[in-house]
C-alpha cells in the first residue's frame, strides 16, 4: 500500500496537468477562432477539477495513458469551421509535445547540478522526488501527444484528418465517430499495433529529448507502471 502511494504521489501532477493543459488547449484555441462554448462553461480554467474524468485519471496512472472530460466545442461556431478544426485538434498534442520538452529540458539542467551534491543533503531529497516527476512528464505527454495523433475519430489526429480530405471523404471518415473509442480499445488493448508503432515512436522521442538522461526516464517509468 505504501508503494501504491508513493506511486501515485509521482504520477498525479505530471499526469492531471497533462490532460488539463491538453483539454484546455483546445478550448483556448476554439474561443480564439470564434467559439466561446468553452469559456461559458468555464472550461478555459487550470483547474483540474473542472476537467477531471475519475476513470481516465485512473487509467493514467494503472497504464500510463488514460483522458479528461473532453472540453465541449462547436465547430459551427468557429469562423471557418473545416479549417479551424485543424488547429483546434492539433493543439492538444502540441501542448503535450511542448510539455514534455520543457520537462526534459529541465531535467537536463537539474541532473548535473546534483551530482556534486551529497545524497544525505536537504537539497538532494528535494531534487530527487522533483526528478522523478519531470521523468514521468516526459513519458506521459509524450504518450498523450503520440496517441492522439492517431488518425481515428473522435482522436484529434482523426479531426485532423477530416479538416484535410474533400468535404465527401470527410463525411465518410466522421461517420466512424460513434464507434471510434470502441475500435481504439480494440486496437489498443487487443492488437499489437500500439506495441509496433506508438511505443517505438515514444522510444525514439524520450531519446531525442531527454538525451544522456532517457535512460532514467525509462527507468521511472518502468518502476511506476510495475
Amino acid at each position: 500500500m505504501d508503494n501504491f502511494f508513493l506511486k501515485l504521489s509521482i504520477m498525479l501532477v505530471p499526469g492531471l496537468m497533462a490532460i488539463t493543459f491538453h483539454e484546455v488547449s483546445h478550448g483556448f484555441i476554439a474561443y480564439l477562432r470564434g467559439d466561446n462554448t468553452a469559456r461559458s462553461l468555464g472550461r478555459l480554467t487550470l483547474n483540474p477539477l473542472k476537467h477531471l474524468d475519475i476513470i481516465g485519471t485512473l487509467m493514467i496512472i494503472v497504464i500510463g495513458i488514460g483522458w479528461a472530460k473532453p472540453v465541449p466545442v462547436n465547430f459551427n461556431n468557429l469562423r471557418s469551421p473545416k479549417r479551424d478544426m485543424i488547429w483546434v485538434s492539433v493543439a492538444g498534442p502540441l501542448t503535450n509535445l511542448l510539455l514534455a520538452i520543457l520537462s526534459a529540458v529541465l531535467i537536463r539542467i537539474i541532473v548535473p547540478l546534483t551530482e556534486p551534491v551529497p545524497d544525505s543533503s536537504s537539497l538532494q531529497l528535494f531534487l530527487e522526488p522533483v526528478l522523478l516527476m519531470l521523468s514521468f512528464s516526459v513519458y506521459v505527454n509524450l504518450l498523450l501527444a503520440l496517441f492522439n495523433i492517431m488518425p481515428l475519430p473522435p482522436l484529434d489526429g482523426g479531426r485532423v484528418l477530416m479538416g484535410l480530405l474533400p468535404d465527401r471523404l470527410a463525411v465518410q471518415l466522421s461517420r466512424i465517430e460513434p464507434y471510434g473509442m470502441i475500435i481504439i480499445i480494440v486496437l489498443v488493448f487487443f492488437t499489437d499495433v500500439f506495441k509496433y508503432t506508438i511505443l517505438p515512436m515514444l522510444g525514439v522521442m524520450v531519446h531525442l529529448l531527454a538525451g544522456p538522461q532517457s535512460k532514467m526516464v525509462f527507468s521511472v517509468t518502468q518502476y511506476l507502471m510495475r
